[in-house]
């Protein structure tokens, strides 16, 4: 691979991190388009991105280690002054999003859920092959969970377990910012990172060519 062709991802250095050692070579930090760079920082400046991220870095220095992540979404949310959560669920997970649910209501917010069956849409309806069906007739449908969300006016949202690309479509047409308390993944407990902890070992599988 040409250094053309290197990224972050490549990278073992994090000189970006603590500034104490070298750069690579093919460092993006050194090798930055200023105009991608300037357009970055100027977003920054305005009033709802300045307020996300001061919120954000807040969060993490004064909870670092110290809380779960639902906890940081509740400190994250009262200090972008959130009052109303919505909660995009999958229905596999309505049990624990209830538990999500009352645990925001029990710390003071609003809570409002909606499950990705909701409307009961026929997977064929929206043109999917009917070999879909073979894992449920009814369509996930998150494009209406964020409408339905946006309709009760959230403040924050916050994502339970949505399948791959349905997220994608939620994040999209969701009104109000969007975070995540949990990432759907069946076969590891919904603990995707599993997966790369164990690519040496249990799961090497992932890194041969064509498994997937």
């Amino acid at each position: 691979m040409s250094e053309n062709n290197l990224s972050c991802i490549d990278c073992a250095v994090k000189n970006c991190d603590k500034e104490d050692r070298s750069y690579p070579p093919f460092c993006l930090t050194t090798h930055m388009d200023h105009e991608i760079l300037n357009e970055a920082l100027s977003c920054y400046q305005e009033p709802e991105n300045h307020a996300i991220m001061c919120a954000a870095a807040e969060v993490e220095f004064e909870h670092y280690c110290k809380y779960t992540r639902v906890e940081e979404i509740m400190a994250f949310a009262e200090k972008i002054g959130a009052k109303k959560i919505g909660i995009a669920t999958c229905v596999g997970l309505l049990a624990e999003s209830r538990t999500l649910a009352q645990i925001f209501r029990s710390h003071g917010f609003e809570v409002y859920g909606i499950g990705c069956k909701v409307g009961a849409i026929p997977k064929t309806a929206l043109g999917i092959d009917e070999k879909c069906n073979g894992v449920g007739k009814n369509a996930c449908n998150p494009i209406l969970q964020a409408k339905l969300l946006n309709a009760a006016k959230t403040d924050l949202n916050v994502v339970v377990g949505l399948c791959v690309g349905h997220d994608s479509l939620f994040y999209k047409y969701s009104d109000a910012i969007v975070t995540t308390a949990v990432t759907k993944d069946r076969v590891l407990g919904h603990n995707p990172a599993a997966a790369l902890y164990t690519a040496n070992s249990y799961y090497s599988k992932l890194k041969q060519e064509g498994e997937v």
